[in-house]
C-alpha cells in the first residue's frame, strides 16, 4: 500500500522502499477510485468527432456474436455511447470512446497506431514496415488483412475440390494476440509493435502485467484483469475476446490443435511481448512431403499461367509468380520475401534461365524479367 510523504508515493518492495511515481502512481490512484485510464473525459471532443461507420461496424459485430439484439442496429451514435458507459456523469466523451470510435484518433492519442515491420535476423535489417491507424474496434481487422497479403506464409491444399489457404499462425489464435495487445495497451506511451523476422514474430505493447498475474500464469486458468475497463467491454459485446480471462488459453489451445509450439510471454521494456516461432517455405513445404502451395503476400505459386505445367520446384513456381507480379523485381527482393538467402534465389534464377523458363533483359541490376511460354530443354 503505497504511503503519501511529503508530496510523494512510496511503498515497500522486499526489503526496500520505492518511489511510486508516473503511469503506476496515476493507474493506482485511479483504481482506488474504482476507475481506469480509458474512463478519462477528452476534454473539448463531440459526438461529431465518432465515425458512425466505425459505430455500424460494431453494431453489426455484436449482433453476428449473439451479445447485442437486432432491434438496436438502427440505434443513434448518442445511444450506442451511452449503452456503453462511454461518457462520462458529466456528459463529457471518454479516451475510450474516441479510441474505439473516432473519426481521427491521432489528433487526440498520437500513439494509437500498431506499427508491424519485416526484418531478417536483428532490427538493423529492416525490410518493409506498414503503420495502421485509425479507430481501435476495426485495428484489428485491418491488422490482419495487411498480415495476410504482405507479411505471412498461407499453405494450400485442398479438401476435394475446396481450396484452403490456412495462415501459417491460426488465425483465431493471432487475433487474440492482436486484440490482448489493443486492449490492454497503455495509451500513454509508444504505439503497439509487431516485429516479424525470419524465424519469429515479436508481438509488443507497452505495459506492464497487472500485479496479480505473471508471464506463467497467462496460460494458466485466471480471472481477467483488463487495463481499459471500457474498451475491454466493447470488444466483449462485439464478440471479439472473453471477459473471463481465457484469451491466452485460447490461444494456447489453437496452437497445440495446430501442433505448433506455443507463444512464449515475457515482460520487456515497460511492456508485454509475446514471441512465436514461425516456419521457412523450405520447411513448411518439407514436412507436407512437398504436396503443397504457399501464398506468400498474395503472391501464389499455383497461378503461374502456361509455366503451371513446368516441372519447377515449389519455390520456383513462386519465382515465377512474384516475377508475374513485378517484371522488375531484383533476386534480393526475392529472397527477402522468400525469406533465403540471395545466393539460393541467383541459383535458381540460374537453372530457370539455362531450361528457358525465365529471361533477363536488359542490365543487371536495372533490367526487367521475361517469363517465356514454354521451356527450352535443349539450353
Amino acid at each position: 500500500m503505497p504511503i503519501a510523504y511529503k508530496g510523494t508515493y512510496h511503498y515497500r518492495s522486499g526489503s526496500t522502499k520505492q518511489e511510486l511515481k508516473g503511469l503506476a502512481l496515476q493507474q493506482f490512484i485511479m483504481e482506488k477510485m474504482g476507475h481506469s485510464w480509458d474512463d478519462i473525459p477528452v476534454y473539448g471532443a463531440t459526438l461529431d468527432d465518432i465515425d458512425r461507420n466505425a459505430i455500424d461496424y460494431f453494431l453489426q459485430c455484436s449482433i453476428k456474436a449473439g451479445r447485442m439484439d437486432e432491434s438496436e442496429a438502427n440505434s443513434s451514435t448518442e445511444d450506442v455511447l451511452r449503452n456503453l458507459g462511454l461518457f462520462t456523469k458529466e456528459g463529457e466523451l471518454k479516451n475510450a470512446a474516441i479510441l474505439l470510435f473516432g473519426k481521427h484518433v491521432g489528433q487526440f492519442f498520437p500513439s494509437a497506431v500498431f506499427k508491424i515491420g519485416r526484418f531478417h535476423t536483428d532490427e538493423s535489417d529492416l525490410i518493409i514496415q506498414d503503420v495502421i491507424e485509425g479507430n481501435l474496434i476495426q485495428m484489428a481487422s485491418r491488422v490482419m488483412e495487411v498480415l495476410r497479403t504482405k507479411y505471412l506464409l498461407s499453405p494450400i491444399h485442398y479438401e476435394g475440390l475446396q481450396r484452403i489457404e490456412q495462415l501459417e499462425i491460426p488465425d483465431k489464435a493471432l487475433r487474440e494476440l492482436i486484440y490482448n495487445a489493443i486492449s490492454h495497451k497503455a495509451y500513454t506511451g509508444p504505439a503497439i509493435q509487431m516485429r516479424i523476422y525470419d524465424r519469429s514474430i515479436e508481438l509488443w505493447n507497452y505495459g506492464l502485467l497487472p500485479k496479480e498475474l505473471t508471464p506463467a500464469a497467462l496460460l494458466q486458468k485466471h480471472s481477467s484483469y483488463p487495463r481499459n475497463h471500457n474498451i475491454a467491454n466493447v470488444f466483449y459485446k462485439a464478440g471479439f475476446v472473453e471477459s473471463w480471462g481465457r484469451g491466452f488459453k485460447k490461444i494456447a489451445e489453437e496452437f497445440e490443435r495446430a501442433s505448433l509450439p506455443l507463444p512464449t510471454i515475457e515482460e520487456n521494456g515497460g511492456g508485454v511481448m509475446a514471441i512465436v516461432l514461425r516456419k521457412t517455405i523450405d520447411e513448411v513445404i518439407a514436412e507436407r512431403g512437398g504436396d503443397v502451395g504457399v501464398n506468400v503476400g498474395g503472391m501464389s505459386e499455383i497461378n503461374v499461367g502456361d509455366v503451371s505445367e513446368i516441372k519447377l520446384s515449389d519455390r520456383q513456381q513462386i519465382i515465377v509468380s512474384i516475377i508475374r507480379s513485378n517484371p522488375t523485381v531484383s533476386a534480393k527482393q526475392m529472397s527477402e520475401t522468400l525469406s533465403v538467402t540471395s545466393r539460393t534465389i541467383e541459383r535458381d534464377l540460374a537453372v530457370m534461365q539455362k531450361a528457358g523458363f525465365i529471361r533477363h533483359e536488359g542490365k543487371d541490376n536495372a533490367g526487367v524479367w521475361v517469363i517465356l511460354e514454354h521451356g527450352n530443354t535443349n539450353s
